[in-house]
């Protein structure tokens, strides 16, 4: 006859449905580290809350966690399912099917979720998801068996120990599970990264000479002109970075063209590839945010691919698709009007990082990115401009994406104290294709000042600006504008990232001392 369950029973109970979840997402984990192409069951979960949270939600995260949207999303995953694990463990000392069919539920949906990934393995996909889900549901049904268990009254101290050892017990597997969750996850960032770095890019045919005097400033706290690879920003909706096998990769063009076209990673390697500075920027991007970069690509020129495939005349717009299913969509016209968009294989005459796109992206000078730089691409759809729209734009955000000239101040930073009257200002502005004519600061709501600017990279970087200044102690405000190759200079009207990219003067606020 089964007892009332007691507080010290309900919190048993609530601890192992927690450490039940936590098992079945550590063993998914795991198995996506042991077998390529076994995918994160977490991840894939996460991509489906990706895929219908609405737009202005998303917008948000990124401009509370900016580049660390990913782990904030994976970290609330796991504690949601942790806390549904707890609360279906406490209910369960009541109704004792509840378990069962609760891990019943989500295990299909992770499976479903996990089944609708790219370059999977489905049969080995449903073993490893029937595996997991099956041995949290056991976790969590043996310990309500043993929590409900009836406990005589002679027990006494002897039954106090087994309870303790039991909790112990429920926290050494909670720990396991953790440890299976972490390698796992270290397994597969680590396999990509190995099969990355056994290649090499071919020479350019057009190489980019050695950084010309002048292009870069040595002022502390100064962004670098060209952003090493591993502090490049991050934005797009991969909780896990897709990891296509080179060997097996392919790279289709198709859509309204006159023939259908089909490259490998070495047909690529094979066309002749070009070195471009370009910055490319986040829509996201707040004012004086760090959702922006300049980077070395190399690659190959986009109208060469779309010359041998043949464009038809009312192919307006062209799709980029990502071996994650990812879309963005821009204009036919911008390949073939000057700015000279790459599908790029390298980064800082290195092979394109994993977390940048390896094998290849799009890079499309003056565009942001959410319409263009399609990161583990996998086809190029010539369409019309009416018939599509890539991931972002039912979700609010504008059609068309042109970079907004933008200025940054990157010292003083905001708060900061700066020692003795001679000030250096100093940051970045950015124009791509436009190029920066001008940049101007202003002190304490004085005259505008002519920043110096530094040599551009090209018509496609971003710049370097400082300015000198003899400033009283005390408290200041600077802010700063710039003025780009078409005269215009950037309105002091603030507006947010969203539909189409922020707008306003970023200021910062520091002291002299």
């Amino acid at each position: 006859m089964k007892r009332d369950p007691t507080t010290s029973d309900r919190r048993l109970a609530s601890t192992a449905g927690a450490v039940s979840v936590g098992v079945t997402l550590g063993l998914s984990e795991l198995a996506a580290g042991i077998f390529s192409r076994v995918p994160s069951t977490l991840s894939a979960v996460g991509s489906f809350v990706v895929d219908i949270t609405p737009g202005v939600v998303e917008s948000i995260a990124i401009e509370v966690f900016g580049t660390a949207d990913k782990g904030a999303l994976a970290i609330g995953t796991v504690v949601v399912a942790a806390l549904i694990g707890a609360m279906v463990g406490r209910m369960a000392l009541r109704r004792p099917g509840l378990p069962g069919a609760v891990f019943l539920v989500f295990g299909a949906l992770g499976l479903t979720a996990a089944l609708s990934q790219p370059l999977i393995a489905p049969l080995l996909t449903v073993i490893v998801v029937l595996v997991a889900t099956l041995t949290g549901w056991a976790v969590v049904e043996w310990s309500l068996r043993w929590i409900q268990r009836p406990v005589e009254p002679t027990d006494g101290l002897a039954g106090d120990w087994d309870r303790r050892r039991f909790a112990l017990s429920i926290a050494g597997v909670g720990a396991a599970a953790l440890v299976t969750g972490a390698v796992g996850r270290r397994l597969i960032i680590g396999r990509s990264e190995t099969v990355r770095k056994a290649l090499d890019i071919a020479e350019p045919v057009t190489r980019v000479p050695a950084l010309p005097a002048g292009s870069a400033f040595d002022v502390a706290g100064l962004t670098p002109v060209v952003v090493p690879s591993d502090d490049f920003y991050r934005i797009d909706t991969a909780l896990v970075v897709p990891r296509p096998d080179p060997d097996s990769w392919r790279l289709k063009v198709t859509g309204l063209v006159d023939e259908e076209l089909e490259f490998t990673l070495a047909d690529l390697q094979a066309m002749p590839l070009h070195e471009r500075f370009v910055t490319i920027a986040c829509v996201s991007n707040p004012i004086g945010g760090d959702l922006v970069g300049n980077a070395l690509w190399t690659g190959v020129r986009l109208v060469e691919i779309l010359d041998r495939a043949g464009v038809h005349p009312d192919a307006t717009q062209i799709v980029g698709r990502s071996v994650d299913g990812w879309t963005a969509g821009f204009p036919t016209a911008a390949a073939y009007d000057g700015r000279d968009p790459l599908i790029a294989i390298g980064m800082n005459r290195d092979v394109l990082p994993a977390s940048h796109g390896f094998p290849a992206r799009l890079i499309v000078p003056g565009l942001y990115g959410y319409v263009s730089a399609t990161k583990w691409l996998k086809e190029i759809e010539l369409t019309r401009l009416e018939d599509f729209d890539g991931f972002w734009i039912p979700r609010g955000w504008a059609k068309f994406g042109p970079i907004k000239t933008q200025s940054r101040i990157d010292t003083p930073r905001r708060g900061s104290r700066t020692q003795g009257a001679a000030t250096v200002i100093a940051g970045v502005a950015f124009a791509p294709t436009k190029r920066i004519e001008r940049v101007e600061v202003r002190v304490d709501g004085g005259p505008w000042l002519d920043a110096e600017i530094s040599t551009p990279l090209s018509d496609e970087a971003w710049v370097q600006w400082k300015l000198e200044i003899e400033l009283a102690p005390g408290d200041h405000r600077a802010e700063v504008r710039a003025t780009d190759g078409t005269g215009e200079t950037q309105t002091d009207i603030r507006t947010s990232p969203r539909p189409s990219g922020a707008t306003g003067h970023h200021e910062t606020d520091f002291e002299v001392v």
